[in-house]
This record gives C-alpha cells, structure tokens and sequence, in this order.
C-alpha cells in the first residue's frame, strides 16, 4: 500500500517532507489540503489538531514534519539516508533542522502573520522578528562558510528544513547581499534536483503569498 501524505504544497513543511521523499526515490499519494471532500474530513478524522503535512502508512500515522522524514529512514534504510548512522552526526542533522524550523521558519511565520492581521504587529514594523532574522542570518553565514551542506558532509534532514525555510524567509525579509555563504547555500539547495521537485510543484499557487512573491526561478 502507497504512503499517503496529506499536505499542500505551499506549505513549506510540506515541501521540506516532499524534498525527503523525492531525495529518497520513495513513491506516496499526495494527498492535496485545498479544502475539497473527501480529503479535508479524512484529514480532519485523522488529525483534529488539523496541522499538516500528515504521513498515513496503513494503521500507522506520522505527524510533524521531521517526525515523517525520520520514520522514511527507518521504513527505507537502503535509500539515501537523511539522518546519519553515526550518532554525532545524527546529533548535528537534528540540531540543524531545529535552526531552520526556529530560528528561521519561525520569525518568517510572525511577519506573515502580522502582515495578514493573524498576530498584533510589535508597533515597531516586527523589529523584533527582523532582529530575530538578521542574528540567524549572521549565525548561518558563519556556520556555512567552509561547507556545502548544513550539517555533515552529505545532503540531510537539515537541508530539507533549509531549503524551504530560506526560501519564504528571503521573500518575508531579505537576505543580506554581505551574507554570501548563505546565499550560496541557498543557490544550491534551490539546485537541488528534489527540492527543485517540490518549488515546482508549489508554482502555481504562488499568488497566496501574502506579502507577494517574486517572479523568476525562486
């Protein structure tokens, strides 16, 4: 029986999970979230906490993002794996995700919100969620100037965290020009053959950015 993942594929942890499955070569039926029956009460059966994207494996169903690309390790360990064997490099792939999915994701989530009346802006224009974004952006400028990929020498769960995240974060807050190595990593993940995959796939739906987004490749 197929994986079946419900997801949209705007969501950017939705695509940080296709990223997985496509760099793993692992089939699933996407299950799209647009708000169509039956899909939305199947989801809504399944999952009442409502956050997707949502891993449905026969009887067995896996919330979180990071949670899904961990159990595609433990399902198909003949494939690329996205956490390492070795325990500290492990350690290192895990940690690097929580960057993007805090430190980055997170403050990217705020300005969105306050831009579409979700959250009381600060009063300050999100000063504090900029600030938040120009440390991050520093720490990761830092982190990627003597490497490819986030966290060991091989792509990983924390690129697939990464990709999306520094995608909408430069949409929501640019990027700094200074920042090279950052945008070099950028460039390369947005290179990536799977990510690429899933950006793709999210192109039409372009037009529900909030604050807009750019034309072109990214």
């Amino acid at each position: 029986m197929a994986l079946s993942l419900y997801l949209h594929p705007f969501s950017s942890y939705s695509q940080k999970v296709k990223t997985a499955f496509y760099e793993k070569g692992v089939p699933f039926q996407a299950r799209i979230l647009d708000g169509s029956e039956p899909v939305a009460s199947e989801f809504a059966a399944r999952w009442p906490i409502g956050k997707f994207p949502l891993l449905v494996d026969g009887d067995r169903t896996v919330f979180e993002a990071t949670s899904i690309i961990e159990y595609l390790d433990v399902l198909h360990p003949d494939t690329p794996r996205l956490i390492p064997d070795d325990p500290h490099a492990a350690v290192e792939a895990r940690m690097w995700d929580r960057f993007f999915d805090h430190y980055i994701s997170y403050p990217q989530q705020r300005i969105v919100y306050a831009a579409i009346g979700r959250e009381a802006d600060d009063g300050e224009d999100c000063a504090k969620w900029k600030a938040a974004f120009d440390t991050a952006y520093a720490v990761l400028d830092r982190h990627m100037a003597e490497r490819e990929w986030a966290a060991g020498e091989a792509f990983s769960l924390a690129d697939c965290a990464a990709a999306p995240a520094l995608l909408y974060a430069h949409w929501s807050y640019a990027i700094p020009d200074s920042f090279d190595h950052v945008w070099a990593y950028r460039d390369r993940l947005l290179a990536r053959p799977s990510y690429a995959r899933a950006l793709d796939e999210a192109r039409p739906y372009r037009h529900l950015f909030p604050l807009g987004a750019p034309e072109g490749r990214d």
